[in-house]
């Protein structure tokens, strides 16, 4: 607990000072509360509006958690064809590249008109935003083998599969993990995208729904509760790599330390 209070302290202190600095600026300054709330109105807001916010993060919540696992498993899945096979990696790599030029923001009313107004466009937004560092990492890590220890292996008898399995899978756990680090970030971004663009609940559509009502603080506690949101699921992977491979985090801590 000490060790993981030591880590986070400072960024802790940096967030506990601009707060601080927030609200004497505002209080100061004596800033209308529709232009720039203090942080303890927007605090109040989130204990006053309990209820509300909870049941448009839940809802926030779970587009992002299954907009993710549908593109960590299309994603895995791209990235094993890719490097097993050069064919599929030549005609399927420039598009995926291509894919990212497009603006989600572009992509995500024509999903309204193509699968309809409920979660699926949502999660589809998420899906799309997150695939991609997914599928480049994973690649990036399975081409990352020794062919030294390839060409050994081939030596001994081993099948392109079993050099996939036993090898190119493993050392490339690092690699997707650092993806799905950044993946999970930005799946909140598209979260709340897809709420902008056309939903009736979330918390994007909560905070489209207060700004033309001037409430500003709700639309910062959203913002809060989707910052702690991103927070926590970014701290979920991160926990869940020290449990898939440890071997990785200990030496990483090793070459820290040293």
């Amino acid at each position: 607990m000490v060790r993981i209070f030591g880590r986070w302290a400072p960024a802790l202190l940096i967030v506990i000072t601009l707060i601080a600095l927030w609200e004497a600026f505002v209080r100061i300054g004596n800033i209308a509360s529709w232009l720039l709330p203090a942080p303890s109105s927007i605090g109040y807001t989130i204990y006053d509006s309990a209820s509300l916010l909870a049941s448009h993060s839940l809802v926030t919540l779970e587009e992002i958690l299954i907009g993710f696992i549908l593109a960590l498993v299309s994603g895995l899945m791209l990235a094993s064809g890719i490097t097993l096979s050069k064919t599929l990696e030549k005609a399927l790599y420039p598009f995926l590249i291509a894919s990212q030029t497009v603006p989600i923001i572009v992509i995500a009313p024509m999903l309204l008109v193509w699968v309809g107004y409920g979660l699926m466009p949502k999660v589809i937004v998420v899906a799309l935003i997150s695939f991609f560092p997914i599928v480049v990492n994973t690649v990036d890590g399975m081409k990352s083998i020794d062919p030294d220890m390839e060409r050994l292996m081939r030596t001994m008898g081993a099948r392109k599969w079993q050099v996939f399995m036993k090898v190119q899978v493993p050392i490339s756990m690092p690699y997707l993990f650092s993806g799905l680090r950044v993946a999970i970030a930005v799946s909140v971004i598209g979260a709340v995208i897809g709420e902008w663009v056309g939903s009736s609940e979330g918390l994007g559509y909560l905070m489209i729904r207060s700004k033309p009502q001037f409430q500003t603080e709700r639309v910062f506690a959203a913002i809060a509760i989707l910052s702690a949101m991103g927070v926590c699921l970014f701290s979920l992977v991160g926990a869940m790599e020290r449990v898939v491979i440890p071997w990785w985090h200990k030496e990483r801590e090793n070459r820290t330390s040293e």
